[in-house]
């Protein structure tokens, strides 16, 4: 059984609407083949039943949409066709914890604290900013302090906190503010 479309003389016909026997008035995409195939084994573009998508089991499309007028959405292949692709963890899960990989890096982040950590660069890349901004304050206490030789120890404690938390970034065992393991 087809649409047959609305009348002109419906008041409550959709004036967008075209008279083609397409209650939508245009042609409807879902109703073509799946050029991507199927994750469920079925041949490309074909459901269950060997039938283009959107056409049940009877052959007979509900005016030319999917089944509950629902688009086709591939499951198997999130992201646009990309498969395996978690999307809760673009960038992939930590083998020994599951938990997704931040989209920071540790060499860079590591790379960082060690050769600018004194002021707080490493900690501001992976948003610890409060982390980041005490050692910030204590290398401009220490620069302001020099005069009185206990800048010089304030200048060399920093510098060795820095130097110890950029080896802990390159070893992986710091994390970003969300608490997510850092990347390769």
């Amino acid at each position: 059984m087809s649409y047959p479309g609305p009348s002109s003389d419906d008041p409550y016909r959709d004036p967008r609407a075209g008279t083609s026997g397409d209650p939508y008035g245009q042609a409807n995409p879902y109703s073509q083949p799946n050029p991507y195939g199927d994750p469920y084994g079925n041949p490309a573009g074909y459901g269950a039943a060997g039938q283009p998508y959107g056409v049940p089991q009877g052959g007979q499309a509900y005016g030319g949409q999917p089944y509950g007028g629902q688009p086709y959405v591939n499951y198997g292949t999130p992201y646009g066709g990309v498969p395996g692709m978690d999307p809760s963890a673009p960038f992939g899960r930590d083998p020994m914890s599951g938990l997704p990989y931040s989209d920071k890096s540790k060499i860079v982040a590591g790379l960082l604290q060690i050769f600018l950590g004194t002021f707080g660069v490493g900690r501001f890349y992976l948003g610890d900013n409060q982390t980041g901004g005490i050692q910030l304050g204590l290398t401009i206490l220490g620069w302001i302090t020099l005069v009185f030789i206990v800048g010089l120890f304030i200048l060399m404690g920093v510098g060795l906190w820095a130097l110890i938390d950029g080896i802990m970034m390159l070893t992986g065992s710091v994390r970003d503010r969300n608490g997510l393991p850092l990347r390769s």
